[in-house]
């Protein structure tokens, strides 16, 4: 079974995960997930992109934890390398406006890959969060960005706490771009791609190119040492406590 679908409709391609229950990013997903990035990057019939998901009442719960309990370091490299470096490099050259659609729950490399995308456009019923902290590891990509768009304490009390919250709230924070009716994340960003759509893609690929270099401010360089955090933590007795307890639905025994 494919881990998502593609497919171009109305010059709009559409990236949909597909990996029951929570579609978890294992390497395979990721891989083939960055290749149908750039296969629409390239595709001149191309003018918007969407990532969404199959899965109801799922966006993703973020990587596969028990791949990284479980695989040694250069795994667990290649994982964050995937995620973290190629995919920010991905996006950045894009050339194309890149759209979340976000129905239900995205955690933490979830909201990694919503967060890298141009816009998010979330349904009134989804959740977020970054409970990467209770298992023991850390969303350190997301020290870098968070604190730029939602202020530094605010930031800080997310990403430290691993707490949920909800559609309303990520709105006010400054986190996702529009919100729909329940069940409603693709078809609004249907409609806001066909927006974009309507524009010149000449002048698209330059205006996006222009915004993408001046709102970078050395994050792209910041996302090899968020790698070489995650991965140094993960490698750490709590962190093999944290996930372990996760996995098994137990609390952690620190």
């Amino acid at each position: 079974m494919s881990l998502f679908s593609y497919e171009v409709n109305d010059r709009v391609a559409e990236i949909l995960f597909n990996n029951p229950p929570v579609n978890a990013l294992t390497q395979a997903l990721l891989g083939d997930f960055l290749e149908a990035l750039e296969r629409a990057s390239h595709d001149p019939e191309v003018r918007a992109v969407i990532i969404g998901s199959q899965v109801p009442g799922r966006f993703s719960a973020g990587l596969d934890l028990t791949a990284v309990h479980t695989g040694a370091h250069q795994k667990v490299r290649a994982l964050l390398d995937l995620l973290y470096v190629r995919m920010t490099e991905v996006q950045f050259r894009m050339g194309k406006p890149t759209i979340a659609a976000v129905g239900g729950t995205a955690r933490g490399g979830g909201m990694t890959i919503a967060i890298s995308c141009d816009m998010v456009v979330a349904s009134s019923d989804a959740t977020f969060g970054y409970p990467e902290i209770d298992a023991g590891v850390l969303p350190s990509i997301h020290f870098t960005h968070l604190p730029r768009i939602v202020g530094r304490h605010r930031a800080f009390e997310l990403l430290f706490t691993g707490r949920a919250f909800d559609a309303q709230e990520a709105q006010s924070l400054g986190l996702i771009s529009r919100l729909t009716e329940p069940g409603k994340a693709l078809e609004g960003a249907r409609a806001l791609a066909q927006t974009l759509c309507g524009k010149s893609p000449d002048v698209v690929r330059f205006g996006r190119n222009a915004f993408m270099l001046a709102n970078d401010n050395g994050y792209r360089q910041a996302v090899a040492a968020a790698a070489d955090s995650f991965c140094n933590v993960a490698l750490t007795d709590a962190a093999r406590e944290g996930i372990a307890a996760f996995v098994e639905k137990r609390k952690p025994m620190w």
